[in-house]
């Protein structure tokens, strides 16, 4: 049986990805699976495409707009130290913005260098999978602060 989790665009598209918080201009603001880093969001484009410059210019303008805005909600709700923005493509080939909060709590070795050098667990663990007790009222926080804006 196919899973959301299968082609995240087209469940964001069809509403049933339960991650999505935010349909913004430029595409659909999910909450992470993984939650070492609190407050970790995508935006996803909301139309399935390989890369940036698959979209039209109008598009990707939108969606880099939208990847701000999350990240200022984001920022707000967490208070975090700075925002760490990353688009890819290696491993998942479809567009996907990263928004991740960095924290000054964070080890000193890890808070200088890129989120993608922490260990694999820190990916794959279940103690960083999303729970909604644990992670929802941040989530709900940044919500919140996508609808108002």
């Amino acid at each position: 049986m196919s899973s959301w989790r299968d082609n995240r665009i087209q469940a964001a598209i069809d509403g049933t990805n339960p991650m999505v918080m935010a349909t913004l201009p430029g595409g659909f603001a999910v909450y992470g699976d993984t939650q070492f880093l609190p407050g970790y969001a995508i935006l996803l484009p909301k139309r399935n495409v390989a890369a940036l410059n698959d979209l039209t210019l109008a598009e990707s303008t939108a969606f880099l707009q939208s990847m701000r805005v999350l990240g200022d909600a984001v920022l707000q709700a967490t208070s975090c130290e700075r925002i760490n923005y990353d688009i890819l493509g290696n491993t998942d080939q479809f567009l996907h913005a990263h928004v991740f909060p960095r924290y000054a709590t964070e080890p000193a070795e890890r808070r200088v260098k890129p989120v993608w050098l922490y260990s694999p667990d820190h990916w794959f663990a279940d103690q960083y999978e999303y729970d909604a007790e644990r992670d929802g009222a941040l989530r709900e926080r940044i919500t919140e602060l996508l609808i108002s804006n």
